[in-house]
């Protein structure tokens, strides 16, 4: 992976540039690093989703994708390499089909809300979605694999099924949106 970091404040990036893991070095702007900012973003409130009890095989699940991802920023910083396995996708996978086949049916939309895991959970998701769109920005410019894009794309989903998980842990529930249409609906049934 290259050298390891020694020093932290270089100033090498007073003038809007930043280094790539190959010695390159490219505006601040570019689309690479803003994917690459939204992975880190992501990572981080993952970090802060951690801090709140949940149960034990969930938090060995979002351990592992932390280090998932620091692999796919690593490969979004690394031009022309691959750091993100096959199998890493295959982990969300089978954690949607189990964590999936625990919970009720939707009837409703649901509010990014409950508990405060919950809720945190869905800041992930939302973070994760964005981190998805800039790797499909980066894609229609430059070619990169597919695995991170599928990977984000795999782990909203999750994090939206794990809120859902979070909510139900002390007896809680989803909170389901109020729709006025619905609504109106039932009472002309009535």
């Amino acid at each position: 992976m290259g050298n390891r970091l020694t020093q932290i404040a270089t100033r090498t990036g007073d003038d809007g540039t930043t280094g790539l893991a190959d010695n390159s070095r490219i505006s601040k702007a570019s689309d690479r690093i803003n994917a690459v900012g939204d992975v880190d973003e992501l990572n981080s409130n993952l970090g802060v989703l951690l801090c709140e009890p949940m149960p034990q095989d969930v938090r060995e699940l979002l351990i592992d994708v932390q280090h998932q991802l620091f692999n796919l920023g690593g490969e979004l910083a690394m031009p022309g390499y691959e750091l993100l396995k096959k199998e890493a996708l295959l982990q969300l996978d089978q954690a949607l089909e189990t964590y999936n086949a625990q919970l009720p049916r939707l009837l409703e939309f649901i509010l990014p809300a409950g508990s405060r895991a919950a809720s945190l959970a869905h800041v992930c998701r939302t973070v994760a979605r964005r981190a998805e769109r800039s790797v499909v920005a980066l894609h229609a410019k430059e070619q990169i694999n597919d695995a991170p894009r599928l990977y984000l794309n795999r782990l909203s989903d999750l994090l939206f099924v794990l809120a859902r998980v979070l909510n139900r842990m002390d007896g809680g529930d989803d909170v389901y949106w109020k729709s006025e249409r619905l609504k109106k609906m039932g009472d002309a049934g009535e």
